[in-house]
Formats: C-alpha cells, sequence, structure tokens
C-alpha cells in the first residue's frame, strides 16, 4: 500500500467517516459501509447494542446529506479506493468492517485494498458474493418504480416514503447507488487473510442462504454463515441480535477485554 501524507489521510477520514461512538482507547473499531439510499446515521442505533470499548463508524457516501452537493462515486472500485485512505488512519487498533447489501460489496473491495494484517474481520450482509452478482436494471427504471422498489425492501421508514421533498432529495443518491450495486464488475483475485461472517435474512428475497454461503471462496482466514428471522432488512428489528453476534466473532479473533467477556 502506497505510504500516505497524515494530512491527506486525516483530511479524507473526515470527508468519508462519521465517528458515531468515539472511545478514547477502543479495544476495535467498527467501520459501517450503508446500502443503496443509505447513509452513516443508519449505524447510530448500533452504538446502544455496543460495549464502551468499541469504536463505531459510518461511511458517508457522496451525494447525500452532508454530501449532497457532491456527485456520486463512478463506480464502486473509486469508493474503495479513495476509502482506502480514509480508513487507513484507524489501523492503528484492530478494525472491523461491516456491510449491508451494495455496502457489502464496498467493504469487501476496500479490505483488498489494505494492508495484510489492516482488518481484523469483515461481516458481509444482505448481499450476493461478487462471482455471483447478477446485472441488473433498477437503476434505469423510472423515479415512481425505483422509490417503489425502496419500499419493497423495508428498511425505509413510512414518513421518508411519503415525503415529496425527501424523494426527490434522496433519488439521484439512489439511483446511482443501484447503478455501482447492479454494474460492478468481478475481478477475481487472491482471498483475503482475514476471518469472513455472511449473514441473510431467511426471507430475504434478493439473497438465498446458498449466496451467502458462496463467499467462502473469498476467505482463508475461517467462514460462517448465520440466519436472522427476517427479509432483506432483518437488522432493523434483530439488531440486538446482529451485534451480539459480530461481539461474539470478534471476542474469537481480537485479544483483550471484551474478547473474554462476550459469549454466543
Amino acid at each position: 500500500m502506497t505510504e500516505l501524507r497524515p494530512a491527506r489521510a486525516r483530511d479524507a477520514t473526515a470527508i468519508w467517516l462519521r465517528c458515531l461512538v468515539p472511545v478514547a482507547r477502543p479495544w476495535v473499531r467498527l467501520v459501517c459501509f450503508p446500502h443503496s439510499g443509505g447513509s452513516a446515521a443508519f449505524y447510530r442505533p448500533w452504538g446502544a447494542h455496543l460495549p464502551p470499548d468499541v469504536e463505531l463508524y459510518g461511511v458517508q457516501y457522496p451525494g447525500r446529506l452532508d454530501r449532497i452537493a457532491e456527485p456520486g462515486a463512478d463506480d464502486v472500485d473509486q469508493l474503495a479506493d479513495e476509502l482506502a485512505v480514509a480508513v487507513a488512519p484507524l489501523l492503528d487498533h484492530p478494525t472491523a468492517l461491516f456491510g449491508h447489501s451494495l455496502g457489502a460489496t464496498v467493504a469487501f473491495e476496500l479490505a483488498r485494498r489494505l494492508p495484510a494484517r489492516g482488518v481484523v474481520q469483515l461481516f458481509v450482509s444482505g448481499r450476493v458474493p461478487p462471482q455471483r452478482l447478477r446485472p441488473g436494471t433498477m437503476h434505469l427504471a423510472s423515479d415512481d418504480e425505483l422509490w417503489m422498489e425502496l419500499g419493497r425492501l423495508g428498511g425505509t421508514r413510512p414518513e421518508v416514503l411519503a415525503s415529496p421533498e425527501l424523494r426527490a432529495a434522496f433519488l439521484p443518491a439512489l439511483r446511482n447507488d443501484y447503478r455501482l450495486a447492479e454494474t460492478h464488475p468481478w475481478r477475481p483475485g487472491p482471498p483475503l487473510g482475514c476471518p469472513l461472517t455472511a449473514f441473510v435474512g431467511t426471507e430475504d428475497t434478493e439473497v438465498s442462504l446458498a449466496d451467502a454461503a458462496a463467499w467462502v471462496e473469498h476467505t482463508r482466514g475461517g467462514f460462517g454463515v448465520r440466519t436472522f428471522a427476517g427479509g432483506h432488512f432483518y437488522l432493523t428489528a434483530r439488531l440486538s441480535e446482529l451485534t451480539g453476534e459480530i461481539l461474539y466473532q470478534l471476542s474469537r479473533h481480537v485479544p483483550g477485554r471484551y474478547g473474554r467477556l462476550v459469549g454466543p
């Protein structure tokens, strides 16, 4: 990995990452990547379910909220390249990545770009692995169809779906995110050295259990699959269970106080 000037790395961190739960001396840092149309704030409720020595970050993609004036990313590779610079300063402590849906693809591509020991564990959720990704056309659909798809998948509050103002503000970023998710090409490479855990909802119409299990091809550091009751956005209703599983998995691989106390 190219050595970065500290000032450049700090600037990138401030642009791309929102520290949702700051910790002075973290046991582990957990960096979370949103779904299509999502933002860093989606992960703010996670703070109530994490112990006091887990520092929580949410990734803020361009084109939304405080970055709404910025153009969306050209492709997933651009996101991963720029995030590699942003995340680099965090790696002085054990750092894990969690991504849901589109976020899983971004987190995986980032993990491939970081140093071999840069990521202690990768968690992917609600996403087909890259070698099974099927090209899609939802990003070419009408505004009405795209907005209806957002409602179908769940995970978006009814008041947001019902607001014409929010629809107009969110649609450009949503459409670009769908384009990234539906057109990202698979480029084979060496498997990751860190453990990888795949999560999937039992009623998810987008990802099957067999799809989730196929993530095994992308790690030589240990692999597991965990299912949760629910659909594509199972994680909103099963947040306590999900964070508990993440902490348990981290306790197996990251030394420290909570590594000894957290159980299955």
